[in-house]
């Protein structure tokens, strides 16, 4: 489990701290009662969970900058003085990529080498969190759960950029970190997660974002592959496994720093029209999907990740199932949209149950 102890007063730097899972991080280490520097674009969304969220006044300092501008991103970082770097900002949608392919690899993996020179340039850094996707995986052979040692690969930009932001972070680590002469002391490492589902998420063509605007609309929702089979993950059990990661990173491990998976224990797979008729369950027994019409961006149909190691060196787990995180998910969105329910005090009330259950999970607590 997370260790409170931890994170009290400790000084860290979120980089996409107003999107959807930079504004659940901000959250989360405000609760643990760390002092967070926040630096991204403005919410792309609206609505938008940051701004619902007060998300400016959680956060010790709210940048507003681009990780593509390297003095000003070096700058605050050196001024913040961060023991932990947590890096979120990206270009993320899939879609998106295909419109803006250079954009998505200006963002990602220029992005990403920016972060890590500012890391080099902040002596006070101990530990580097840099979040990639489970999509770096080459997907062309079999079909097994993904391990971190597999190729990687990448059919769209997306993908690709995520990828090569893994191959970068490898190449900065092996060149510039712990170990070398005049090396900076942070420890980094990769995070790939599968696909992350929780309240708040307002993004273009995120499975999540339609089936509420279709269940609000009282209309089925388009589906592009309905059978395609992903590893969806809550938000707050991707985010211990962050910050689980990030305590041993920060402990001096040289063995934590390389690339780890988080997503759903073996044997749990859903596809994309279970996931529909799930949400639509918890949102009263309404819903229902059709299949989108015309030609789509190609797209793998089934991604498995193996959190085998994430399981075994770091003792993390997910709290949820993905059924059960597809129920919190569609609860939250339910209570925000048809009870009128404050998004922040929704937050605050599933981290705190998110809180106790993975204490009560915890091998101290049995």
């Amino acid at each position: 489990m997370i260790r409170p102890e931890f994170w009290r007063d400790k000084r860290v730097f979120l980089t996409g701290h107003t999107g959807f899972k930079g504004t659940w991080t901000s959250l989360l280490l405000a609760r643990l009662g760390a002092h967070v520097t926040g630096y991204s674009l403005s919410p792309e969304t609206s609505p938008s969970l940051f701004e619902l969220s007060g998300g400016a006044n959680i956060v010790a300092a709210h940048i507003t900058a681009d990780i593509r501008d390297q003095a000003t991103l070096t700058s605050a970082m050196r001024q913040a003085k961060p023991e932990v770097v947590i890096h979120m900002a990206a270009q993320s949608l899939v879609r998106r990529s295909y419109r803006n392919p250079t954009e998505t690899f200006d963002v990602n993996v220029m992005g990403t080498a920016h972060v890590l020179e500012a890391i080099r340039a902040t002596p006070e850094v101990r530990a580097g969190i840099i979040v990639t996707t489970d999509k770096v995986y080459d997907l062309s052979g079999d079909t097994s759960p993904r391990k971190e040692t597999d190729p990687l690969g990448g059919h769209d930009p997306y993908s690709a950029s995520k990828a090569a932001a893994e191959i970068l972070t490898q190449s900065w680590r092996q060149s510039f970190f712990v170990g070398q002469a005049d090396a900076s002391p942070a420890n980094t490492a990769t995070v790939r997660s599968g696909n992350v589902i929780g309240g708040g998420d307002w993004s273009q063509d995120r499975i999540v974002t339609d089936l509420v605007a279709a269940l609000s609309a009282g209309r089925e929702v388009e589906l592009r592959y309905p059978d395609s089979v992903r590893p969806w993950l809550y938000v707050l059990d991707t985010l211990t496994g962050y910050l689980m990661l990030a305590e041993r990173l920060h402990g001096g491990t040289r063995a934590f720093a390389e690339a780890w998976n988080f997503g759903p224990l073996a044997g749990e797979e859903m596809r994309v029209r279970d996931v529909v008729s799930l949400f639509g369950q918890e949102w009263g027994g309404r819903g229902g999907w059709r299949q989108a019409a015309g030609s789509q961006p190609a797209e793998a149909p089934l991604l498995r990740l193996d959190p085998g190691k994430a399981v075994d060196q770091l003792g993390w787990r997910p709290s949820l199932g993905q059924a059960e995180a597809i129920r919190e998910t569609a609860a939250w969105y339910r209570a925000f949209l048809t009870q009128q329910a404050d998004a922040a005090s929704l937050c605050r009330a599933h981290i705190e149950r998110h809180l106790s259950r993975i204490e009560q999970a915890s091998p101290a607590a049995s």
